[in-house]
C-alpha cells in the first residue's frame, strides 16, 4: 500500500518505512509567454480532435488554421464595425451598434507566432508548419487592414530604429583579434 506525503513516497507493509523521494518539490515555473505558448497548443489540439471528422496535428494545414481562427472569432472582446454601420470609421463611436465582437488583429498575431513556436518544439517541420503559411500571413494582413479603417486608424508599420553599431562597417570600434 502506498500513499504520498509531500513529495515523498512512503511504501508500507515492510517492518519498516522506506521513504523515497518523487520528485523535485518546486518544478522551474514557466514564463508567461510559455505557459501562453503551452495553453494555445492545448487549445488547438482541442479544436482539431473535436473536429467530425477528428484531425490529427500531422494532418493539419492552413485551412484548419484558418477555421480555427474563425472559431475564435466568437470569444473576441473587439468590436468591429461593418461597412454600412453609422459608426464605421469612427475611433471613439458615441454609442452602441449591433456590429459583432471578434478577436483582435494583435492577439490573432501573436497567438500565431505562438502556434508558430510551439509547432515546431513538438516536432513539427518548418518546411510543413501551418502556422506560417502564406494564407494565414495575407488573412491576418485582412484582419489588420478591415479593423483599422472600422475604427478610423490607418495601421502604420513601426519604423525600427537603426542600430548605429550595424551601420559602422568597418567595425572599428570593436578590438580585432591578432594571429
Amino acid at each position: 500500500m502506498m500513499s504520498f506525503n509531500k513529495g515523498k513516497e512512503i511504501i508500507e507493509g515492510s517492518s519498516r518505512s522506506v521513504t523515497a523521494v518523487v520528485g523535485v518539490e518546486n518544478p522551474p515555473r514557466l514564463s508567461r509567454y510559455e505557459s501562453q505558448k503551452r495553453r494555445d497548443w492545448i487549445t488547438f489540439g482541442q479544436y482539431l480532435r473535436n473536429r467530425r471528422p477528428p484531425v490529427a496535428i500531422s494532418q493539419c494545414n492552413a485551412n484548419h488554421v484558418l477555421d480555427f481562427l474563425g472559431y475564435l472569432d466568437q470569444f473576441g472582446k473587439t468590436k468591429v464595425h461593418l461597412q454600412g454601420c453609422m459608426f464605421f470609421g469612427q475611433p471613439e463611436p458615441p454609442g452602441p451598434c449591433a456590429c459583432s465582437l471578434r478577436q483582435a488583429w494583435g492577439s490573432l498575431d501573436a497567438l500565431i507566432g505562438r502556434l508558430r513556436a510551439a509547432y515546431e518544439e513538438n516536432g513539427g517541420s518548418p518546411e510543413t508548419n501551418p502556422f506560417a503559411n502564406g494564407a494565414i500571413r495575407i488573412y491576418l494582413r485582412e484582419v489588420r487592414d478591415s479593423q483599422a479603417k472600422a475604427r478610423g486608424i490607418p495601421y502604420k508599420k513601426k519604423k525600427k530604429k537603426k542600430n548605429p553599431l550595424k551601420g559602422n562597417e568597418d567595425n572599428s570600434s570593436f578590438p580585432t583579434q591578432q594571429t
